[in-house]
């Protein structure tokens, strides 16, 4: 059998294991709310940060696309929906998998290395409920609302452009908004930020747990953890776009 296949099937097995363990998300409750403040709380001004300017930059491309062919008032509304739709959702899961996707997979890595996951396994722990499901949980809850600041600062960081260098005032954007902006918009992009969670979490783990060869084998895992869970974040995000759109 393709060593693809096997992992595929190992991926699998965690996936069905974590979601076994869910029964266990209200007594594990301390680890998970240690989790939910780790990834959630602490990346909030990186992604406030990064969603800002990437509203700037949407508003400054957005009008130099449409120059000539529509007016700037429509800019606000069609922002909106780029930025809720697909720059907040993706941008904000690709920074998530790179600070808290490659992390969790080095500090499991180097758990595995050192045996303390065996220790576990004699101590009668199973180590998918005690280390693996604090952090999925972590990173689907938290997901959504981190794609939820990233549209906030993302629409922010337009309208600052607009309104200071495109001569878009605050009335004409709004109304553009109210237009273009369909509820639609903003769900699609917080169901693919719960689905991106879902992988960056799982992806992460697994690579975490199937480490070997030492140190030199954590670094390993890491990098292959964030190759792999940035690739399969685009690859769901295209087939999200033919489901949903």
């Amino acid at each position: 059998m393709p060593s693809w296949a096997v992992a595929l099937g190992e991926y699998g097995w965690l996936l069905w294991r974590v979601v076994g363990c869910l029964r266990f998300s209200f007594t594990d409750r301390r680890r998970i709310l240690y989790q939910l403040e780790h990834i959630g709380v602490n990346s909030v001004p990186l992604v406030l940060l990064i969603g800002f300017f990437a509203g700037s930059i949407i508003a400054w491309q957005g009008a130099y696309q449409i120059k000539g062919l529509a007016p700037l008032t429509v800019l606000g509304g069609q922002s909106a929906k780029v930025i809720m739709m697909e720059i907040g959702p993706v941008l904000t899961a690709l920074i998530i998998a790179g600070r808290i996707g490659s992390s969790l997979t080095a500090e499991i890595g180097s758990m595995k290395i050192t045996e303390q996951i065996d220790a576990l396994r004699t101590l009668s722990i199973d180590p998918i409920r005690y280390i693996v499901l604090p952090r999925f949980l972590g990173l689907t809850v938290m997901m959504p609302i981190l794609t939820l600041f990233a549209n906030l600062m993302g629409l922010i960081g337009a309208f600052v452009i607009m309104r200071n260098f495109l001569a878009i005032t605050q009335e004409e954007f709004v109304d553009s908004v109210k237009v273009y902006f369909e509820i639609k918009d903003l769900l699609s992009g917080l169901l693919k930020g719960t689905i991106f969670g879902i992988l960056i979490g799982t992806i992460g783990c697994y690579f975490g747990m199937n480490t070997a060869g030492g140190s030199e084998g954590v670094g390993r895992s890491t990098i292959f953890s964030f190759v792999y869970t940035a690739l399969s974040i685009l690859v769901a995000d295209y087939f999200l776009w033919l489901v949903l759109f």
